[in-house]
């Protein structure tokens, strides 16, 4: 499988890129870095600085057709820098509009509500986004992993750090699960 994950040039939580990108490798995929511009993303532990990521494509010259699932990782200004470009939103629109399995961890839902695609749907994230969430029309729960099929395509959303090992798991078995049912 080819996976995208969708990330701002600055403000991704690291660890919630660099484990589901080994989760994806270890089972044998192709992960794939796209961002808002050409160049590195600038990964935090938090607040802080931490590694650069070489991106590999850009928004506005990919599509959801080339990829069988995307990951948003969280990261509190990731998601915010996402949300505000109009291409990485249309982006994540795409996926949901044409069934690809998307998942999502921390605050990376923020930019599923700017996509208009939580309507109707069951998600977790990090609790602050869970009035965000509700306002947008879906159902907040706090759970480790949830899996919602509830609409057009698998949406996979998980609260924070401690969680990736389910994330992982669980993003990785639906996406399995999207591939053969095509």
């Amino acid at each position: 499988m080819r996976i995208a994950f969708l990330t701002a040039p600055e403000g991704v939580e690291q660890i919630e890129l660099t484990e589901p990108w080994r989760a994806v490798s270890d089972a044998g995929h192709e992960p794939v870095l796209v961002s808002t511009k050409a160049g590195e993303v600038q990964g935090f532990h938090h607040l802080d600085k931490a590694d650069t990521f070489p991106v590999d494509e850009v928004v506005g010259e990919v599509s959801a057709d080339s990829f069988d699932g995307l990951v948003l990782p969280g990261g509190v200004a990731n998601p915010d820098f996402l949300r505000l470009d109009k291409r990485a939103v249309s982006v994540v629109r795409d996926f949901f509009e044409q069934g690809r399995p998307v998942a999502a961890i921390c605050h990376a839902p923020w930019t599923l509500v700017e996509a208009d695609v939580v309507r109707g749907r069951v998600l977790t994230s990090w609790p602050s986004l869970r009035t965000d969430i509700r306002n947008a029309g879906g159902e907040w729960v706090d759970e480790q992993v949830k899996i919602c099929d509830h609409g057009p395509n698998k949406l996979i959303t998980s609260r924070k750090p401690d969680d990736l090992k389910a994330f992982c798991a669980a993003f990785l078995e639906e996406f399995a699960k999207a591939k053969e049912a095509v």
